[in-house]
């Protein structure tokens, strides 16, 4: 498994999400800022706290999460 080391998992803070480093910035709302096409610049301008790591690991961590292993199972034929 790859180590995230900038998603932080605290319940405290929002709840126990994934967030970025401790912060109260859930990965959640950087992925959703990428998908409707913000622009990393455009990110950390409204969120300064945030570097631009943060947000390839946000990123990163998502598709991590959203992998899938898909098991085919093989149909049996009727005697």
């Amino acid at each position: 498994m790859r180590e995230f080391d900038r998603v932080t998992f605290n319940p405290r803070i929002m709840a126990g999400q994934a967030c970025i480093r401790g912060m109260r910035i859930p990965v959640s709302l950087i992925v959703n800022l990428v998908a409707h096409g913000q622009k990393v610049e455009e990110i950390i301008a409204e969120y300064p706290d945030l570097v631009r790591e943060d947000i390839q690991q946000a990123l990163e961590y998502a598709s991590w999460l959203a992998r899938e292993q898909v098991h085919i199972q093989k149909e049996e034929t009727p005697a």
